[in-house]
C-alpha cells in the first residue's frame, strides 16, 4: 500500500527517457559521422583514461560538432532538441533554480505549464539530476536536449544571481494618491525599511528603471535638494530631467534601491556600491549603484547596463571607411598592444566589445578581465576582477596569461604592474586589447611610459591607438537646413564638400534638443617606423603629434567635420567633443 509521501514523490516524477540508442550508433545512422570515425573515437575513450563522454570525445577530435553530439542525445533518448534555449525561455520561470545549481548541471528551466516544468539539459540522460530538480521545485519535470555551450550562455543572460528582480506590470505614471502613505515622518530605521518595500515606493522605482532603460537611457540620477527631489536621466550624454517627487520621498527611494542592490539602508554616510539585476521584457539588464551622502542627504546614481546596446557591428560604430579598414588590420595582427582611449563616457567599452564579437572565437582563445563585465559575448572566456579578494587587473592578467590565450582583452589599464604584463604578453606572442584614460591616441604612448614602462618597449609592442569621443547625431525627424557663419562653412569645406548644413529644429521624439542618438568621432594611430623612433626616443606628447600628422596622421576633429558635411551632426557637437 502507497503511503501519501510516496505518491507524491511518483507525481513529481521526471517524465525522462532512458536512452534507447547508443550516441555513437544514432550519429553513425544519420549520417554525422563515419563508423571508422566513431571506432577512432571509442578507442581514444578507452585509452585515455579520462573518463570522458564519447560526445566530448568527438568534438575533441573533431569528428562531430557539440550541436550534432546533442541532437544525438536527444534522438538516442527520444527526447525534443532545444536550439538556442534563451529564445524560448520563459522569465516567469527563471527563479525556480539556483543559477550555481544551473550552471553546475548546466539545465536552464524553460516553461512551466499545468504543474509540469520543462527543462532544457545538456545531459538528458542523467535522471538522478531530474530527480533532484523535481524535488527542489515541487513539480514534474519534463526534459529535452541543448547544446552545453548554447545552455551556459543562457544562464548568464537569463537566469538571476541572488538579487535578480523581475520587472513586469509596469504602471505607466505614477499618481500622487499613491504616494500619500510616505507622507509621514520616519523615524526608525524598521519603519524606513518597512516603506521602501511599500507597493507604491517598488512601483515607482520600477517604473523609473523602466522608463530610463527604454528610453535609452545610460544613468539615473536620483537628487535630494533642501526642498525638492529630483530625478534625472542621462541620454545620448547629456541630463534631462524625468520626475520631481515629493521631497519626503527620498529616504525611502534610497532605501529601496538600497535593498534591491543588497546594501545597507542603516549606513548614510559612507558612500556604497552595489549591483542589481532586472529582467525587463524577457531580457536582463544589469544595473551599478553608487550612493553617496551630501549636504542634502544620499544622492544616488544608477549605471544602466543593456545587454542589447553593448555588443555592437563594427559598421554600425560610425568609424569613416578608411579608419575601419585600418582597424581591421590592427586586429589582425598576431601580437602586439591596441589600445582605445578617451574619457568615462566615450564609448571605449562598446569598440572594444564589437571588436571581440568580431573575432573568430571557434578558432581563437578570446579572453577578457573586466571590472564590471557589461555583456556576455557568445564564445568569448570572461572574468570579472574582484579587488577585495585580490583578484585584480594585474594578478587576473598574470593567471590568464598560462590559459593559452590568443586574444586579451584588458578592461583597462590602470596601473604600472598591468601595463608591464601587458607589454611582455605583447612580446611573447598575444594580441593585447585595452583602453586608457587620455584625451587622444598621441598620449597613450607618453602615458604608458609615465606607468613605467620603457619607451623602446612601448615602441616595440604598441600596434595602434583609437581614440574617440561620442557627439549626439542629428534627429532625422525634425532636421531642416540651416544657415551658418562663414569661417564655420569655410572649415567644414576645407575638410569635405557640403551642400547644406542641417540641425535638429527639436521635436517630441528628441525631447526637444535637435538631437537623437550618437555616434563616435575617431583618430587612429598606427605607428611606422618614423613614430616608433620617436616614441622609443621618449618624444613628449606635442612633439610626437607634430611627427605623427607629418606622416599623414589626422585628428578627431577632422573625421567629426567629416560627419558635419554629412549631415549626420552639427558644428558645435563636434567642436565641444574635441575640445583641448
Amino acid at each position: 500500500m502507497k503511503t501519501r509521501e510516496s505518491e507524491t514523490r511518483s507525481s513529481q516524477r521526471s517524465a525522462v527517457v532512458t536512452p534507447s540508442a547508443p550516441l555513437g550508433e544514432v550519429l553513425v545512422e544519420s549520417g554525422r559521422i563515419t563508423r571508422t570515425q566513431l571506432e577512432t573515437a571509442l578507442s581514444a575513450q578507452r585509452d585515455g583514461g579520462d573518463h570522458r563522454l564519447l560526445g566530448e570525445v568527438l568534438v575533441s577530435l573533431g569528428f562531430a560538432d557539440e550541436v550534432s553530439v546533442a541532437e544525438g542525445l536527444a534522438t538516442g533518448c527520444g527526447l525534443p532538441f532545444v536550439r538556442e534555449p534563451a529564445r524560448i525561455a520563459d522569465p516567469a520561470v527563471v527563479e525556480l533554480l539556483p543559477r550555481d545549481f544551473a550552471r553546475q548541471h548546466r539545465v536552464l528551466p524553460l516553461f512551466l505549464v499545468r504543474g509540469t516544468l520543462t527543462i532544457a539539459a545538456a545531459e538528458p540522460s542523467n535522471l538522478y539530476l531530474f530527480e533532484e530538480i523535481a524535488r527542489r521545485t515541487g513539480h514534474r519535470v519534463q526534459v529535452a536536449a541543448a547544446a552545453a555551450s548554447e545552455l551556459e550562455t543562457a544562464i548568464e543572460n537569463w537566469l538571476p544571481a541572488a538579487n535578480v528582480f523581475v520587472i513586469d506590470d509596469i504602471h505607466d505614471g505614477v499618481e500622487d494618491a499613491d504616494l500619500t502613505v510616505l507622507e509621514r515622518q520616519v523615524s526608525e530605521l524598521t519603519d524606513l525599511a518597512e516603506i521602501a518595500g511599500h507597493g507604491p515606493v517598488v512601483r515607482l522605482v520600477n517604473w523609473l528603471i523602466h522608463d530610463a532603460v527604454e528610453d535609452g537611457a545610460s544613468d539615473i540620477h536620483v537628487e535630494p535638494g533642501d526642498r525638492s527631489l529630483r530625478v534625472r536621466f542621462r541620454i545620448d550624454g547629456r541630463l534631462h530631467e524625468k520626475i520631481r517627487p515629493p521631497h519626503r520621498m527620498a529616504p525611502a527611494i534610497t532605501s529601496r534601491i538600497k535593498i534591491m542592490a543588497e546594501l545597507d539602508i542603516a549606513e548614510r554616510r559612507l558612500p556604497q556600491d552595489g549591483d542589481i539585476h532586472v529582467l525587463l521584457d524577457g531580457r536582463r539588464v544589469d544595473l551599478r549603484v553608487s550612493t553617496m551622502s551630501g549636504r542634502q542627504g544620499e544622492k544616488v546614481v544608477i549605471r544602466i547596463i543593456d545587454s542589447r546596446n553593448a555588443i555592437v557591428a563594427p559598421e554600425r560604430l560610425g568609424m569613416a571607411p578608411k579608419i575601419r579598414d585600418q582597424w581591421a588590420d590592427l586586429l589582425a595582427v598576431p601580437n602586439g598592444v591596441v589600445l582605445v582611449t578617451g574619457p568615462t563616457g566615450s564609448g571605449k567599452s562598446t569598440t572594444l566589445y564589437s571588436a571581440l564579437g568580431a573575432m573568430d572565437a571557434d578558432t581563437l582563445n578570446l579572453s577578457t578581465i573586466e571590472d564590471p563585465v557589461e555583456a556576455v559575448i557568445p564564445g568569448v572566456n570572461q572574468f570579472q576582477v574582484n579587488d577585495r579578494t585580490g583578484f585584480g587587473f594585474s594578478s587576473a592578467l598574470r593567471s590568464m596569461l598560462r590559459q593559452d590565450p590568443d586574444v586579451v582583452m584588458v578592461g583597462e589599464i590602470r596601473d604600472e604592474e598591468t601595463a608591464a604584463i601587458a607589454a611582455q604578453a605583447a612580446l611573447t606572442g598575444h594580441l593585447v586589447l585595452s583602453s586608457l584614460h587620455t584625451n587622444d591616441a598621441c598620449a597613450a604612448p607618453v602615458r604608458l611610459v609615465n606607468l613605467g614602462v620603457e619607451s623602446f618597449l612601448v615602441a616595440s609592442v604598441l600596434r595602434g591607438v583609437l581614440a574617440q569621443r561620442l557627439v549626439r547625431r542629428i534627429c532625422p525627424q525634425c532636421r531642416r537646413e540651416v544657415e551658418v557663419e562663414d569661417g564655420v562653412r569655410r572649415m567644414v569645406e576645407a575638410i569635405a564638400p557640403v551642400e547644406v548644413f542641417q540641425a535638429g529644429e527639436g521635436c517630441q521624439r528628441c525631447r526637444g534638443t535637435g538631437f537623437s542618438g550618437r555616434v563616435g568621432v575617431f583618430e587612429l594611430l598606427a605607428p611606422n617606423d618614423t613614430i616608433c623612433d620617436a616614441i622609443a626616443a621618449g618624444a613628449p606628447h606635442r612633439e610626437l603629434a607634430e611627427v605623427a600628422r607629418g606622416e599623414g596622421f589626422e585628428s578627431m576633429r577632422i573625421d567629426g567635420l567629416r560627419k558635419v558635411a554629412e549631415g549626420m551632426t552639427t558644428f558645435g557637437e563636434v567642436l565641444a567633443a574635441t575640445a583641448g
